[in-house]
């Protein structure tokens, strides 16, 4: 095939030439590039992160838009703030106190989902060539919103404890010492995506100390924190401090992902400029969506839907880990207390990118580890989403990944004989308690 030279490229988009620098950070998502395989319906797919919403109950959701539309229809067709509707921003007060935040519907700024928080966050701090630090391997989202505004994304490394805080000042004295601008410390604490651990109680505050020391921002998302299992994670580090930290959340996880809404928890100051920002960006969120929430909230059980919710994904986490077990018992893979993803360690030299059409064709989908960094680690892991598919396509689906594995073995074996493939440990399981309830 003819390699594309720039004039080429012109002739493909003639407005190549007006295009803004920071455009050329934009890039196609792996995650997403893979929804239209995995949606055939002959494949089991392990890749996406999308909440079962199914377990909601179409009378629930219908209900909460019947009370809206009777009682507050105009004011929900119509433009709203641009902070967003008073009455959910109290609602997310509550919410949030679930996890040890104690907070003022005044400092909560409603976003397009979670998302659009970290677009807004990105848009307020990042200049070009500014340093944002990130766990690798992070959130596939936040690495293409951060790349979109030209920062040089550093990855920290973690352990099954989560972000180590050594590895962490080691990072951050490196980056000073090249003569770099860091901005801020992005974050899942809880559940992590897509590597499954959560951060400690005992690091939470350490991580607080180091960033506020140096200056640094530190910026909490946390869409997955009531999602857990066996027992809650610790509380959100914003309920250590309300300073240096700007807290994301979302209902896409809790509730639909269809509704688009999330949240911005931020100190005084900066919560102005990100409802400026907001405003910019698209003048106001959905007052539909939002009205409907906040109505869900105020006569819906919610927290038993949670809890629904968590029964259903600890079946499906313990159908993944046992299926794992069963057919991959050399292999290694974390064992998460909540959230939607399983990690897997494949064997040295294994290749999970270059796998996956192989995968494919074997009727099963997973997101290469490579999505997941920014400067091309990754290759030998693999995300598993475990939130979907129901426990016996979770267990198929795992059996063909085995048999790809198992070929991909083979072939390392073969035409590497002189470097025999060192399998990495089995990861010990545990056996898990039934779903506390959240009342």
């Amino acid at each position: 095939m003819k390699k594309l030279t720039e004039s080429t490229e012109i002739r493909l988009d003639p407005w190549m030439s007006l295009y803004a620098g920071r455009a050329s950070g934009l890039s196609a998502s792996e995650v997403r590039s893979l929804f239209a395989v995995a949606s055939r319906p002959e494949v089991v797919s392990l890749a996406g992160g999308m909440p079962f919403v199914t377990a909601l109950g179409d009378d629930v959701i219908q209900q909460a838009v019947g009370r809206v539309m009777s009682h507050s229809g105009a004011m929900a067709l119509q433009y709203g703030s641009g902070q967003g509707d008073p009455g959910l921003r109290e609602h997310i007060t509550e919410v949030m106190a679930l996890e040890g935040i104690a907070a003022n519907a005044d400092d909560v700024v409603i976003t397009t989902g979670s998302q659009q928080g970290l677009d807004l966050v990105a848009k307020l701090f990042i200049d070009p060539g500014d340093v944002i630090l990130a766990e690798g391997p992070s959130y596939v989202g936040a690495i293409g919103v951060f790349r979109s505004y030209q920062a040089d994304i550093v990855h920290v490394p973690f352990d099954h404890d989560g972000l180590n805080p050594q590895a962490l000042q080691d990072t951050i004295d490196r980056v000073t010492a090249e003569g770099k601008t860091i901005k801020f410390l992005y974050t899942i604490p809880d559940f992590h995506n897509p590597a499954g651990v959560t951060l400690s109680a005992s690091r939470r505050p350490e991580i607080l100390e180091i960033t506020k020391r140096h200056g640094i921002l530190l910026v909490e998302d946390n869409p997955y924190g009531l999602l857990y299992f066996d027992a809650p994670p610790p509380d959100a580090i914003r309920s250590i401090d309300d300073a240096g930290i700007l807290y994301l959340g979302s209902f896409s996880k809790t509730l639909a992902p269809g509704f688009r809404v999330g949240w911005i928890l931020a100190p005084h100051g900066i919560r102005e400029k990100l409802i400026l920002a907001q405003e910019s960006a698209v003048l106001s969120p959905s007052s539909f969506s939002q009205m409907v929430i906040s109505d869900y909230l105020a006569h819906s059980d919610w927290k038993g839907q949670i809890n629904i919710f968590r029964g259903l994904y600890r079946e499906r986490r313990d159908a993944m880990l046992d299926a794992l077990g069963e057919n991959l018992p050399n292999l290694s893979w974390t064992i998460p207390n909540g959230g939607f993803y399983v990690w897997l360690t494949l064997a040295p030299g294994m290749d999970s990118k270059a796998m996956l059409p192989l995968a494919v064709r074997e009727l099963v989908a997973y997101t290469p580890g490579t999505a997941f960094y920014a400067d091309g680690d990754g290759h030998s892991e693999i995300r598993l989403s475990f939130c979907y598919p129901t426990p016996a396509e979770i267990r198929v689906g795992v059996q063909r990944l085995a048999k790809v594995v198992g070929n991909e073995l083979s072939l390392l074996e073969t035409f590497h004989p002189t470097a025999p493939v060192r399998i990495p440990t089995k990861q010990s399981r545990h056996v898990s308690s039934p779903p506390p309830n959240l009342n």
